[in-house]
């Protein structure tokens, strides 16, 4: 993990236990934990900042956690669109299995659990993340297109000469000759 630790988002239901997820969450001092209150400044910020991990809640009001995935996905502003995600739900339906799947939500939740069990979730995406090569930067995915290009490919000079950086203005030594103006 980087010197400046893996940032970990929480945009959960209620005060109280987004404050008791940062506090265990902080313990392990390769992270760093930032509490959102609102769905707005935490899409704000992942504009700004790349996220490591996202916890969120369905239970929270507004927008439904999956419909914010979602959101997050699509949005060509945002650093960290590939952001590994937990959710905390009380109970899953299997309309809820299906929306978490199809939003990509990597991990579901039961509440209640211990805040240890969700710092071991974290740490294991992180983890899982590191092996898998993810950035939370975006990085291009596709195939490699720079050894397809038609052309000629370059060849090295062999006769350089060490002032060949300079392009002369006059290279035969004469100045250009007066150009008649049409007046």
């Amino acid at each position: 993990m980087s010197l400046s630790g893996k940032l970990i988002a929480v945009f959960v239901a209620n005060d109280a236990l987004s404050s008791l997820l940062a506090m265990v969450l902080a313990g392990d001092l390769r992270l760093r934990v930032r509490q959102f209150d609102c769905e707005a400044a935490l899409l704000a910020y992942m504009r700004l900042a790349p996220v490591d991990v996202l916890i969120v809640d369905f239970d929270h009001d507004g927008r439904p956690a999956y419909e914010m995935v979602e959101a997050i996905r699509l949005d060509l502003t945002i650093l960290s669109r590939e952001v590994p995600v937990i959710a905390l739900t009380r109970a899953i339906t299997p309309p809820m299995r299906h929306q978490a799947i199809s939003a990509g939500i990597d991990e579901v939740v039961i509440k209640p659990m211990s805040p240890r069990h969700l710092l071991q979730r974290v740490q294991e995406r992180l983890r899982a993340s590191a092996a898998a090569g993810y950035s939370p930067l975006p990085v291009y995915r596709g195939p490699e297109r720079r050894k397809n290009l038609p052309g000629i490919s370059p060849q090295p000079l062999h006769n350089r000469r060490v002032s060949d950086n300079v392009v002369h203005l006059f290279p035969d030594g004469r100045p250009p000759a007066p150009q008649l103006s049409p007046n």
